[in-house]
């Protein structure tokens, strides 16, 4: 295949660039291939012979890449494994195993079989989950690429498939399948741009470059006879850094990072390139900064364990009491008990040995008993996890509707997790922003040009403008300005009493994509009537001139589209060409715009020659370009960070700062993204001597060489004169904002940990801490600094970079680094690697001891993801390594708000209700049989039927807890939303603390006691039928069962806020289908139901004596539970106890001004976030119309 045709293929980048993709034009005799000695560098790769590498000693692994948790042979070593973890499944492996003994109160199958039952289904569903996530794995290493197979000719192959040594050749806006060497490009230089953005987190595009010995490998047939080996670093961790040496033709050159391409990374503005594959699969740079896919459990989950344990504790206790009272009887009584043919001894009961007798009955017990431990908790559990997870799934409120995915809870074992989660972790780049900037507003020779407000700047003026007029409200909430700030608002102007106006305005006309510029002023060629029209022309052609962007022509609009390196650079090239400056073609030495001063004009098509680009870096954070006009004069145009530009500007050169600077400081208010340029012309002698000593710095080879060019771009880059400054949006997701305004209302914290470079995170001055002597100070400093702030609305945010990153997580600082970060209102990691996410989530999860999430999109951020307690992938346009290691998975981050705020909130208050619930009726149910035991001298009788014992869990009170676990509701979701601060219900642990644990099985202790002691009361003495009967066991315990099933549905009914017809009809199903289940069993065959034949026909049902002991038991185990909740909701109601009666009388609809006072009290009070930017913009509009008031007043005095 020829080498493609474009006119971008035909530019020799390598003359342009400065420092990221150049090579020496000239080779000298010192230089040296890497030395590769030693462990760590022992891996070779022979370049095209694939099959050398699938024999020992080699033995590379397939690109075949697996983020499941099993595999078909560690499934059910690791899935039992997992089970038993739970202590109630270890304790009833233990009573299914003495079932199998004579002692067994009960038979063995009614033993085993439920455990079967539980354990199998949890182990299914885990199965399903991991099915689920092999299934995208399936997707991805399916993608195909073409490989060379051989005598010159290419062809498609799976991931997969590919080896190492393998020749592929990816094309435009592909992912590389694996790590590559590039060997060439479409570029005749051996350039690529690649996007690293699912990497690292940075938007810019990158630049690698090709050996050059491998420049005439061009095309397919150039690799028919071709042959190399490459010796290399081991398989490692590390993004950045990669060391090897190549063997071509009996010549070894020097391998470095430029020349590597990894995979997930993007093929960007390049046609195709070529590469050789030397890691695959699990050896990647990816793939070894993923962690092993970790075994979540939720805190409520563990906790449970704790309960158990407790439970088990009193369970041995009775057991005990049980089995001493037993011996005891056994050696005293038993000789009595002629009828019981004392003389008749086994090891069970035998009066001579009292004591193995009571150990016989202690195992006995212990299985009698077991039904203060519910066995049919877990499995109930994960009944309602994944009806909930199905719930999560179908939410059409969190499906995007441009493409179409929804959100999916990839594991449900974390529903409740998702509703105390305490700090939020999450990526910045593609996570919350969409990498598009909004050109907004400009400052040129002093004039800040631009009416277009942001979203910021419109609530605050709007709640002032109000203030001022004297119509807002005491507690008036500023979520509501979301709305408004939706719609077409035009403007606000507040007019203060000496006749100045404050005025902000929102254009009215449909935005261009990355311009919402609006100011007639400088629009149509109004900008040649302004005073300075002369540096306004240079501020417009800095803006065209000044990039490294490749204009392609677009065949639909007649226009051009940018190939640029960032957002930024794509922006500016499209307000100049809105401001009349369209950047249209570059050569190899020049670049040609079309300036246009009036819309009645015809282009006129200009020529600047390009004699050097000096690039940026996130070192320099400036760019540079020097180029010569048409009349012959030298310019150097420079862009970059205003800290760095303000310090180069000459005395000359420093008219417009004082503005400037001004205007900086307001856009940066305002949340924009700022940028200075400036402008210097060189004299001819001037210019040759920098550009003899600039290309002998090009051409150094050796450690120093970064350092000799920076060193001469200073000297070049130093008396410039001032134009002006940009200010751009970066625009955020669709409802970003929102929902982080809403996440910090709710109190949660927002850690921010990117990949991107500082200047692109935050846009303040930065100096990099080094030593780690000035770490420690620093953050003891930052501390104390923390401590002695009085301002009550100061917001610190603690900004750190990678490097510094490193000594702060060590163990000696990582305590302080955390205690600080704490106490920060934000927290921004900057350059930070996938492992430092994932050491950083670890920190918080562990040092603060509270629930962690992490959100991110791309395959750098899986160790977070993985690390958290609860891991969200985005599961965007790019690529799924997220996703697939996620827990939850939604398409954009603003689903975050719903899916904490409305499901986590949901979720976590049903489980924990439904877990206290099932205590209880266990308790309940299970104490009555130790009561009845006592009560017959501890001889292991059980007062229920086998059958009522086996339905009791499994149908006669299951159906209701899982509706209650399933579909409660304390407020509705459109009322979470509005009320975020009912999430830290969630956080604080109210529904399931100690207190409230005890609290249930307080309440099933009652209740055992009284259902037990007032039907024994009622049934001891007196006949309960017609013809005088008195009652038997199985009659006693037929109403005992029948008070404890009405006492546990009527306790379910009153504690669930939400009543559907469901939970309706599992209510009072489940207590039908007790009287069925008598009427059915009763009516079968003695042999079958032995004492109960038709219990209920013939015995019970036509006694009212049945009927008042259950009617009386059922309410006097209700009333205090009534009593408890009636005091609480008139005199300590909690928040959700307010809105639902404000709901219930409608006071939202009658009584607007309380309900949006009791809205602004629903919030916590927070220091980021839409809301906290509103309210710091309504302080300084209150100081500004302050000193207006103030200044008129001293001059009417005067």
């Amino acid at each position: 295949m020829a080498r493609g045709g474009g006119s971008q293929e035909r530019l020799r980048w390598s003359k342009l660039y400065t420092f990221a993709c150049t090579r020496p034009t000239v080779l000298l005799d010192d230089e040296q291939p890497h030395s590769l000695q030693g462990p760590g560098y022992s891996r070779i790769v022979h370049c095209n012979q694939p099959g050398l590498h699938r024999k020992k000693p080699l033995n590379y692994p397939t690109n075949f890449v697996s983020t499941t948790k099993y595999s078909i042979i560690t499934f059910l070593p690791k899935a039992i494994f997992e089970q038993f973890r739970r202590v109630a499944n270890l304790y009833f492996l233990l009573a299914a195993s003495l079932s199998l003994t004579p002692v067994a109160p009960f038979s063995a199958m009614s033993m085993i079989a439920p455990l079967a039952f539980v354990v199998g289904l949890s182990m299914a569903k885990e199965a399903l989950e991991d099915w689920q996530r092999f299934m995208q794995d399936v997707k991805v290493n399916s993608r195909k690429v073409s490989v060379h197979k051989g005598e010159g000719c290419f062809g498609y192959k799976h991931w997969q498939k590919i080896r190492v040594g393998d020749i592929v050749k990816v094309e435009k806006d592909q992912f590389f399948p694996a790590d590559l060497l590039l060997l060439s490009s479409s570029y005749e230089d051996g350039i690529c741009y690649v996007e690293t953005m699912n990497l690292d987190g940075e938007t810019n595009l990158k630049v690698k470059r090709s050996l050059e010995v491998t420049l005439t490998l061009d095309d397919d047939v150039a690799f028919r006879n071709f042959t190399a080996t490459i010796r290399c670093e081991d398989p490692n961790p590390n993004l950045y850094s990669f060391i090897g040496n190549f063997e071509y033709e009996q010549q070894v050159y020097a391998l470095d990072p430029s020349q590597i391409l990894l995979r997930d990374s993007k093929l960007r503005n390049t046609t195709y390139v070529y590469g050789v594959v030397i890691f695959t699969g699990h050896d990647n740079k990816v793939m070894q900064n993923a962690t092993q896919s970790p075994s979540k459990r939720s805190r409520i989950e563990k906790k449970m364990d704790k309960i158990i344990y407790i439970l088990f504790t009193f369970l041995v206790l009775i057991s005990l009491i049980s089995s001493i009272g037993y011996a005891v009887m056994t050696k005293f009584g038993m000789p009595h008990w002629w009828y019981l043919h004392p003389d008749e001894t086994s090891y069970i009961y035998n009066a001579s040995n009292p004591t193995l007798s009571g150990f016989f009955h202690l195992v006995t017990a212990l299985i009698l008993y077991g039904y203060l431990i519910p066995i049919s908790l877990y499995v109930s559990i994960e009944v309602v996890k994944v009806l909930q997870a199905t719930f999560i799934n179908q939410d059409l409120h969190m499906c995007d509707g441009e493409i179409g995915n929804p959100a999916q809870a990839r594991t449900s074992n974390l529903n409740e997790e998702l509703g105390q989660v305490d700090t939020i972790l999450s990526d910045k780049t593609g996570t919350l922003t969409c990498n598009q900037m909004d050109f907004l507003k400009c400052s040129i020779a002093g004039v800040s040009y631009g009416l277009g407000s942001s979203e910021v700047e419109i609530a605050a003026v709007k709640h002032f403008a109000s203030e001022a007029s004297g119509t807002s409200e005491q507690h008036s909430s500023t979520q509501d300005f979301w709305e408004d700030s939706k719609g077409r608002f035009g403007s606000s102007e507040i007019e203060f009493e000496n006749g100045n106006a404050c005025k902000v305005e929102k254009p009215q006309k449909p935005a261009k994509k990355s311009f919402s510029f609006d100011d007639d002023r400088l629009m149509h060629g109004n900008w040649k009537k302004e005073p300075n029209a002369g540096t306004i022309l240079l501020f417009f052609r800095t803006l065209a001139l000044c990039h490294a962007a490749i204009p392609e022509p677009n065949e639909k609009t007649g226009g051009f589209t940018y190939e640029a390196e960032s957002p930024d650079e794509g922006a500016f090239l499209i307000a100049a060409r809105e401001f009349g400056f369209e950047f249209c073609k570059r050569t190899q030495s020049s670049v040609f715009i079309r300036e246009r001063y009036s819309p009645f004009e015809d282009p006129l098509e200009r020529e600047f020659k390009v004699l050097n680009l000096l690039e940026f870096n996130s070192k320099r954070k400036r760019m540079s370009v020097i180029m010569r006009d048409e009349t012959g004069q030298i310019l150097l145009l420079c862009k970059g960070a205003d800290s760095i530009i303000l310090d180069k500007l000459s005395k000359n050169g420093r008219i417009y700062e004082t503005e400037t600077i001004k205007h900086l400081n307001e856009y940066g208010e305002a949340g924009l993204r700022t940028m200075a340029l400036a402008y210097r012309v060189l004299g001819e002698s001037e210019y040759s001597d920098w550009n003899t000593k600039f290309l002998k710095a090009k051409t150094t080879i050796g450690p120093d060489r970064e350092l000799e060019l920076e060193q001469v771009s200073d000297m070049i880059e130093r008396d410039l004169i001032l134009v002006g400054a940009t200010a751009v949006e970066d625009k955020l997701q669709k409802g970003v904002s929102q929902c982080i305004d809403k996440l910090a209302q709710a109190g949660l914290k927002i850690w921010v940990l990117t990949g991107d470079k500082m200047e692109t995170a935050i846009n303040i001055g930065y100096v990099s801490l080094v030593a780690k002597d000035n770490i420690l100070t620093q953050i003891t400093n930052a501390s104390q600094m923390i401590k002695l702030e009085k301002d009550p609305n100061a917001a610190f945010a603690l900004i750190i970079d990678g490097k510094t990153l490193t000594y702060a997580l060590e163990d000696d600082l990582k305590n302080q680094f955390l205690s600080l970060a704490v106490d920060c209102a934000s927290v921004i990691c900057c350059r930070v690697s996938p492992k430092q996410k994932a050491l950083v989530t670890r920190l918080v999860k562990e040092g603060t001891g509270k629930t962690t999430l992490a959100i991110g999109d791309g395959a750098n951020d899986v160790g977070m993801i993985q690390e958290a307690d609860v891991g969200v992938g985005i599961s965007g346009v790019e690529g799924m390594q997220a996703v697939m290691a996620s827990d939850f998975s939604i398409s954009q981050f603003r689903f975050l708000e719903r899916l904490l705020v409305v499901h986590g909130h949901w979720c976590y208050k049903r489980i924990a209700q439904m877990v206290c619930y099932f205590f209880y009726k266990n308790i309940a149910f299970g104490l009555t049989i130790f009561y009845f035991e006592a009560y017959t001298g501890f001889s292991g009788q059980s007062v229920y039927d086998d059958w009522y014992m086996l339905l009791f869990n499994v149908i006669l009170t299951s159906l209701p807890v899982i509706s209650l676990g399933v579909f409660e509701q304390d407020v509705s979701s459109e009322v979470c939303l509005q009320f975020p601060a009912l999430y830290q219900q969630g956080p604080r642990n109210l529904f399931f603390d100690w207190y409230r644990i005890f609290g249930w099985m307080g309440n099933g202790l009652y209740s055992s006691i009284v259902i037990y002691f007032l039907n024994i009361h009622i049934f001891y003495s007196q006949a309960f039928r017609a013809e005088g009967q008195t009652a038997d066991m199985a009659a006693v315990g037929t109403t005992m069962f029948t008070c404890i099933i009405w006492a546990v549905n009527l306790q379910i009914a009153l504690t669930m806020s939400h009543l559907t017809w469901i939970q309706h009809l599992f209510v009072w199903g489940s207590v039908a289908t007790w009287y069925l289940f008598l009427v059915v069993y009763g009516m079968s065959s003695p042999l079958i139901s032995g004492n109960a034949y038709q219990i209920l026909l013939e015995a019970l049902g036509p006694a009212p004596v049945y009927w008042a002991a259950t009617l009386l038991a059922t309410l006097a185990c209700n009333i205090p539970y009534l009593a408890h909740i009636s005091f609480q909701r008139a005199l300590n109601p909690l928040d959700h106890h307010v809105i639902q009666e404000i709901k219930y009388y409608k006071k939202d609809v009658e009584d607007q001004h309380m309900w949006k006072r009791e809205r602004s009290k629903a919030r916590q009070k927070t220091k980021i976030g839409f809301t906290a930017r509103v309210d710091a913009k309504i302080r300084l509009l209150r100081e500004k119309f302050q000193r207006k008031v103030s200044t008129v007043n001293v001059q009417a005095q005067s």
